[in-house]
């Protein structure tokens, strides 16, 4: 019998030594069930009593088995690596089978070993070192044995170098560096037991080479350990890595308080954005994957502890809460001046002009309004405007009209039920097309009417956050489920050297950081509120300052504002629970709508009968939101899309500037072509004349230019952050409209007060710094997980906040700043009609 026949080939000696006589009968036992029995007749099968660092050289062919036998002490208290090592230098025609069998696990592997890339490439290795795994033991002291066995089907004979040896430093300690070599074929791991009073740790792997990538993994003291290429995701948590990797881990999630570094170095770089190797000539060729060792570095530092976490929290709070009290402070001054300032009541008959102790200066003094003699002048304009019969034009109510007028309700106000214009066209183009514009020529609807359209802003915005707001919330919690699931550090893109986790979240201190867009936000609106009910209340007694004079008070859209600024806080808080590209346009979207907001405001002030309606305005952030995204998914290299986008941005571009420079007094239709034609030839070649506005020319001129130049960048270098560019287009514009806005304020005699020159001096402070943070660029996501880890870095605040959260802080100040400029800017115009007041 075959059993029978394996058993008597065996040598006495067989059964010395540390190696029990029933490994030899359980190998007899497998060659008559796998082999058939015949198989059994002609292997040989021979056992070595083996020692550790020594180097043995044998050969092994389909006639003879090795079998090398190991035995070590193993300690309750001391945690010991054993490392084996296969050299095979020579070529040959099969592989060869090491099966290394511990008492709790088994190890196989064949040399030589291949390793599969991209597009089923196949890479062997002929030189491969694994660490076996060292299951936990109960007893102070046990002595465990292991076999090494060498097999192969090859009948030429192979040499091979077999060498078992103990890992020194096999466990790691706290804030203590340790280098060591890994490559595709001999990955390391290594142990590390959390210490007393530490329930986190942060593990940093460092390394002076970018290539080749690899890949760090923390799992859990148990066999298997999954050190390949191949298998290295399929437990506990991993990341790619160049130069840097860093992952937090803490004490909860392992129930044996230690857990495995693992180490392993990929077959291919396009994990980590490096270059794709050729295609083999056929299917089944083997690549040569040259040399691919990597030197790394591996320290454990512990975390910070539950006393930094509340120090953050209340540093955060600290920080937004003192605006509180410093806005209390000054609504407090504010109502003392104003009740000291009840005792001398201005007189009923005199007129805000004389209230202000000046008279504004007439228009003709500057020189960018010189008449150029093709126009009628605006006396007689004003004349034909006051005499007409229609009710457009400028007709003095009595104070108890209007009172009454306050009182009626607002539900039953319709703007088409009040709004005469497009019964009285002729009036309308008469008076938009005034050379010199005032206030009180674009502020002739009924008040009450322009406050309801200004509202619907606010309840719109209110309306879309809650339905953008909600399935943002629910995405961004599955992202973070499948974070903790999969174990997959590469789908968010975290600072991971400063990412602090509580609970569930991975990085709860950038979720923190957004803290004060919301409560900034909150008190803009409790300001606006204040400012509203002030309105109201003087509109009531038919103040005479609140009826007919300054910039009219409309709140709607700094409602809108504030709750932008609110949303944004809660959208940046909701992208940072699992930052990517996919979900970038959280973080962006509603800036998009704060930028709009700002010059929709801007645009309102001096011209709060023609400003966009909240639908269109709301309909054109979505447009900008739709091109938003599909520049992220479409937009990396694709010439289409950014010719596309280029033509519509320059279009768009000119059409506003017809749009602003006429007032919407010009029609878009099949006769467009021919009045330009008519228009160029009539005025710059017959006549020779300039622009009639030469003002609104100027600031179109320059949008025009600064639009046209960021078109043609766009175009030429097509940055890869497509989301980040559409942003700078609007800061540029809103910029640009704000600093035009000043100039025009100025020439137009007009001052600004020391609290809005306080307001736009310290937003510009916060802005700067704001910006060198942000610029910082912590992480990345135009790149690979790997790249955007290079540029990690540290906590620089409290040893909890990094550059980003820092960022984070100083815009939500500095934009909480920018509107206080716009609430603040114009407080100067309070006293003056607003027929004094130049519409620019």
């Amino acid at each position: 019998m075959v059993l029978r026949s394996c058993w008597k080939s065996r040598h006495k000696t067989s059964c010395r030594g540390p190696a029990p006589c029933w490994v030899l009968l359980w190998f007899c036992v497998t060659q008559f069930v796998l082999g058939g029995g015949a198989l059994g007749e002609t292997k040989n099968v021979v056992q070595k009593d083996a020692e550790f660092d020594i180097t043995y050289n044998d050969t092994v062919t389909s006639e003879n088995q090795t079998i090398y036998a190991f035995n070590h002490t193993v300690s309750r208290n001391k945690s010991e690596g054993v490392r084996v090592t296969v050299d095979v230098s020579q070529g040959f025609e099969s592989p060869i089978l090491f099966v290394v069998r511990q008492k709790q696990a088994v190890l196989s592997f064949q040399i030589p070993l291949i390793l599969r890339g991209l597009y089923q490439r196949k890479y062997p290795y002929n030189h491969v070192g694994r660490t076996l795994c060292q299951p936990p033991t109960r007893a102070a002291s046990e002595t465990q044995y292991f076999f090494v066995d060498v097999s192969t089907l090859s009948t030429q004979g192979t040499n091979y170098q077999l060498r078992v040896s103990r890992v020194e430093s096999f466990t790691l300690h706290t804030d203590k560096k340790f280098s060591f070599t890994a490559s595709p074929s001999q990955p390391q791991y290594f142990k590390y037991v959390f210490p007393d009073g530490v329930d986190t740790v942060i593990v940093k792997v460092n390394s002076d080479m970018t290539f080749p990538c690899s890949v760090m993994s923390i799992q859990d003291i148990q066999c298997p350990v999954y050190d390949l290429d191949n298998n290295v995701a399929f437990i506990g948590m991993y990341q790619t890595m160049t130069k840097k990797g860093a992952i937090t881990v803490q004490r909860k999630d392992f129930p044996s308080n230690s857990f495995y570094v693992v180490v392993v170095v990929k077959t291919e770089d396009e994990a980590c954005g490096g270059p794709l190797r050729f295609y083999p000539l056929r299917p089944d060729e083997l690549i040569d994957a040259g040399n691919r060792s990597k030197i790394i570095d591996v320290i454990v530092t512990p975390a910070i502890k539950s006393e930094v976490y509340v120090m953050g929290m209340l540093f955060c709070l600290g920080i937004f809460l003192s605006f509180y009290l410093l806005t209390l402070l000054m609504a407090c001054v504010e109502n003392k001046q104003m009740k000291k300032s009840e005792v001398f009541q201005i007189p009923a008959d005199m007129s805000p002009a004389e209230t202000a102790g000046q008279t504004p200066a007439s228009p003709y003094e500057y020189g960018s309004f010189a008449d150029n003699g093709s126009t009628l002048s605006s006396e007689a304009i004003t004349d034909s405007a006051t005499s007409t019969d229609n009710n457009y034009g400028y007709v003095d109510r009595s104070l108890d009209s209007v009172g009454r007028s306050r009182h009626e309700s607002l539900s039953s106000v319709e703007e088409d039920d009040y709004d005469t214009l497009d019964d009285i066209n002729s009036d309308k183009n008469i008076v938009r097309t005034k050379k010199f514009l005032y206030v009180a020529d674009l502020s002739r609807k009924d008040k009450r009417i322009l406050s309801k359209k200004y509202q619907i802003y606010f309840w719109n915005i209110a309306t879309i956050a809650v339905f953008y707001a909600l399935p943002v919330v629910q995405l961004v919690i599955t992202y973070q489920t499948v974070v903790n699931v999969t174990g997959n550090q590469d789908i968010c893109y975290y600072n991971f050297l400063c990412a602090h986790p509580l609970g569930a979240l991975s990085a709860f201190n950038n979720i923190l950081s957004n803290l004060g867009y919301v409560l900034l936000g909150l008190l803009f609106l409790l300001i606006i509120l204040k400012r509203d009910i002030v309105h109201q209340r003087a509109l009531v007694r038919n103040d005479v300052n609140a009826l007919e004079c300054g910039i009219p008070k409309h709140f709607g859209l700094y409602y809108a504002m504030g709750t932008a600024l609110m949303m944004e806080g809660l959208l940046s808080a909701c992208y940072h629970v699992c930052p990517n590209y996919t979900n970038f346009q959280f973080d962006t979207s509603f800036m998009y709508m704060i930028a709009g907001l700002c010059m929709l405001k801007l645009y309102q002030k001096r011209h709060p009968d023609i400003n966009a309606s909240a639908y269109t305005a709301y309909a054109c952030l979505a447009g900008v939101i739709f091109f938003s995204v599909l520049g992220v998914v479409f937009g990396k290299g694709n010439n289409v899309f950014w010719i596309i986008f280029s033509v519509i941005h320059i279009l768009a571009t000119m059409l506003l500037s017809t749009q602003l420079y006429y007032m919407g007094r010009w029609r878009l239709d099949s006769g467009i072509l021919r009045r330009m034609v008519h228009i160029i030839y009539t005025d710059s070649i017959r006549q020779c004349s300039g622009p009639m506005y030469i003002d609104r020319m100027v600031l179109l001129v320059m949008g025009n230019i600064v639009n046209w130049s960021l078109a043609a960048y766009g175009l030429l270098e097509r940055p890869n952050d497509f989301a980040s560019y559409l942003l700078a287009i609007a800061i540029c514009n809103l910029l640009l409209y704000f600093a035009f806005y000043i100039i025009m304020k100025l020439r137009s005699g007009e001052r600004i007060q020391c609290l809005a020159l306080v307001c736009i001096l310290f937003t510009a402070v916060v802005w700067g710094l704001a910006l060198y943070f942000f610029f910082q660029g912590l992480s990345t996501w135009q790149k690979t997980p790997a790249e955007s880890r290079e540029h990690n870095r540290d906590c620089i605040l409290l040893s909890f906040f990094d550059d980003h959260d820092i960022w984070h802080f100083l815009s939500s100040i500095a934009m909480f700043g920018s509107f206080l400029v716009l609430m603040t800017m114009d407080d100067d115009l309070d006293t003056v009609q607003r027929d004094k007041i130049f519409a620019f």
